[in-house]
């Protein structure tokens, strides 16, 4: 099947030099403040990769499982729906590190069957402030992540740069994700698709 030759292609990502090339240009996105307090002895592009570094060396690996695209019912109609895939089954691969402030900072790779079921790429960088729920061990996330995506029916398959808001419930180790496509238009038929998921730190 082509979406395994894509997946089984997709083994490179998961290397420290693959993933934090691909993620360099999220990762100073989202984390400037943090870059920012560096010496000014560094260039922007050194600051970038040492903070991209420090997720990976001190980071917990991650495995990421999708999953379910929700699209929107009100804006696809019902011919729409039926052709599009809302099982969006992938993989992915990464590194969480819970920063000094109590919040998550991950680096990632991630293929997924998109709407017309085919692989879509992405990897990157992703940012959530977490809040404790009582003193249960479940806990919440609000964020945001910036990512190169890959898809067959955009830019014939070259990656380009997209940030999406990120939510999360769970524990520390094992997650439900999601993230939203907001709907590009007021025509029918396009974004408003919530992605489910799954992450679970090794």
């Amino acid at each position: 099947m082509p979406f395994k030759k894509n997946m089984k292609s997709l083994t490179p990502l998961k290397s420290r030099t693959a993933l934090l090339a691909a993620s360099a240009f999220a990762c100073a996105a989202l984390s400037a403040p943090a870059l920012a307090q560096q010496s000014d002895e560094f260039s922007w592009w050194d600051s970038t990769k040492s903070h991209a570094a420090n997720i990976w060396d001190k980071g917990d690996d991650a495995i990421y499982l999708s999953g379910y695209a929700y699209h929107g019912r009100s804006t696809y109609s019902a011919e729409k729906l039926a052709e599009l895939n809302e099982k969006a089954w992938g993989l992915g691969y990464g590194k969480t590190l819970r920063n000094e402030s109590g919040n998550d900072e991950s680096l990632y790779g991630f293929v997924i069957r998109d709407s017309h079921k085919h692989p879509q790429i992405m990897a990157g960088y992703a940012y959530e402030w977490v809040w404790s729920l009582g003193h249960s061990p479940l806990e919440v996330g609000l964020g945001g992540t910036a990512m190169l995506m890959s898809r067959q029916d955009y830019f014939g398959g070259v990656p380009f740069p997209v940030p999406l808001p990120l939510a999360s419930i769970g524990t520390k180790k094992a997650k439900i994700m999601f993230s939203y496509v907001p709907r590009f238009s007021k025509n029918k038929n396009n974004g408003d698709v919530l992605l489910i998921f799954g992450r679970i730190e090794l």
